[in-house]
């Protein structure tokens, strides 16, 4: 099994998900505003459970994965970000390479949290994964996270469908 990083910021800690984090991590992605630009329904609490068993997996069969962000000032689990390889049915294909995501509560949003801890997590994907290509999509009515890609270096290379018309971006 990977041993799963944990990366400190500033004010962030970005750690593998615990058990006790379910509820946070549950009230996440049953969050409208959260969910708006992803797939526009929040996510049942079973439908959780899964999406946090998921994480955990990845980092067992891929070597990385997702991290809950919790904020240092308060102790809060404020969201979650890293990677993924999600093997999405949408041309053209992002299949191998390392999908960039994060989510935030909406009491974290605009303060740069998201640009804080994916830069430290490109940075070790970089150095554990050179070469290997990364990419993310969004929505194209998802300003915010189109500007907190452009800060880390996407660029767009296509517009696609996938639940929806998105944006695909390539680092």
């Amino acid at each position: 099994m990977t041993d799963i990083p944990t990366f400190e910021t500033a004010r962030l800690t970005l750690r593998p998900h615990r058990l006790d984090d379910f509820e946070a991590h549950a009230a996440l992605w049953a969050n409208e505003d959260v969910v708006r630009f992803i797939t526009g329904v929040p996510s049942t609490r079973e439908q959780s459970w899964s999406r946090m068993l998921r994480l955990a997996g990845m980092w067992h069969h891929m070597g990385f994965g997702f991290l809950a962000i919790i904020e240092k000032e308060s102790g809060r689990f404020i969201g979650e970000a890293s990677f993924l390889e999600a093997r999405r049915e949408m041309e053209p294909s992002i299949e191998g390479t390392m999908e960039v995501g994060w989510a935030l509560m909406p009491l974290a949003h605009g303060r740069g949290y998201a640009t804080e801890a994916l830069a430290i997590l490109i940075g070790w994907a970089e150095a554990h994964f050179p070469g290997k290509p990364m990419s993310c999509i969004i929505s194209p009515e998802n300003e915010a996270s189109l500007r907190v890609a452009a800060k880390l270096g996407f660029r767009e290379t296509a517009r696609t469908q996938y639940n929806g018309e998105i944006i695909q971006f390539s680092r």
